[in-house]
């Protein structure tokens, strides 16, 4: 196993002791073992830094760090990925999971197919535990194409560092996980999908996305500050992403989920490598939980 490529798995925390253990230990039950867990959290006020300690105190491949004040999850999984050592990086959520077997088909799948960027499909659950979904995936997805639509749950990405270098994400609330991909696509043609369920979603009643109108604002952002599109492109776009958006969420009550990736940052703000963005509303807000906004 020591021959495999050292993959650093990038996670922030806020009070997220409801769940941080079943996502740790969704880690631990990999069958590829030449990992590393970088958890930064993000000043939380609960049990979260004690229950980290007790698993970095037992698997040094998990290392800890916490943030002098609360600064967003955004800035916690920047942190995490300025620690990380590993060719691949890959993103889990203290609230998500995943299959034992996702690192090793993953990182094979990317290896074989000399793969920049890859994602998979993904099984979803509520609160409390019930599978409610599937979220299958194209084989692969191009800049054009993702301008259109984020065909990737960011608890099944994984970008490779030999590929692309060091990627971070945008310091915007939302959204950014999208960002990245969009950079990413930028340097390859294509990302590839892997045509199976390696992860397990958590989708939470309290979503700071369930705010829509504020999901909407930040597609916009995208296009006009991050993409520095026209507004006539960015309005071309934004209503294609929109009519994709709605479309999806339209199937997703009691069936087999389309494509509608959760974001990498729940309330994440990060900032993506050589962007400079000085727009006030672009700005990090603190964190104020680690749940879905997709």
């Amino acid at each position: 196993m020591n021959n495999y490529p050292l993959v650093s798995i990038i996670t922030p925390t806020y009070n997220s002791h409801q769940f941080i253990e079943e996502t740790i230990n969704s880690l631990l039950n990999q069958t590829y073992s030449n990992w590393e867990l970088i958890i930064t959290d993000d000043c939380s006020s609960d049990d979260t830094w004690k229950i980290l300690n007790n698993y970095a105190e037992k698997d040094n491949r998990i290392k800890i760090f916490r943030l002098e004040q609360n600064s967003g999850a955004g800035i916690a999984r920047n942190n995490s990925i300025k620690q990380s050592n590993g060719r691949f990086i890959a993103f889990c959520d203290s609230d998500d999971q995943w299959k034992p077997h996702k690192l090793m088909k993953q990182i094979l799948f990317m290896i074989e197919k000399d793969s920049a960027l890859s994602y998979s499909g993904y099984n979803v659950i509520n609160e409390d535990g019930e599978d409610i979904g599937l979220v299958k995936v194209p084989e692969n997805v191009s800049y054009k194409s993702m301008l259109r639509n984020d065909y990737i749950g960011c608890l099944t990405a994984i970008y490779d560092t030999d590929i692309v270098g060091k990627m971070y994400l945008p310091e915007i609330r939302k959204r950014q996980d999208w960002a990245l991909w969009l950079a990413i696509l930028k340097i390859t043609p294509q990302a590839s999908g892997l045509q199976e369920s390696l992860a397990i979603y958590r989708s939470r009643n309290q979503s700071i996305s369930s705010n829509k109108f504020k999901v909407m604002k930040y597609i916009w952002i995208v296009y006009r500050k991050i993409e520095r599109f026209s507004i006539i492109k960015s309005t071309y776009f934004f209503l294609t992403y929109i009519i994709h958006y709605f479309h999806k969420k339209s199937k997703l009550h009691h069936s087999v989920r389309p494509n509608s990736p959760p974001e990498c940052s729940r309330s994440h703000e990060v900032q993506n490598q050589g962007l400079s963005v000085n727009d006030p509303e672009l700005q990090s807000q603190p964190m104020d939980s680690v749940e879905e906004q997709s």
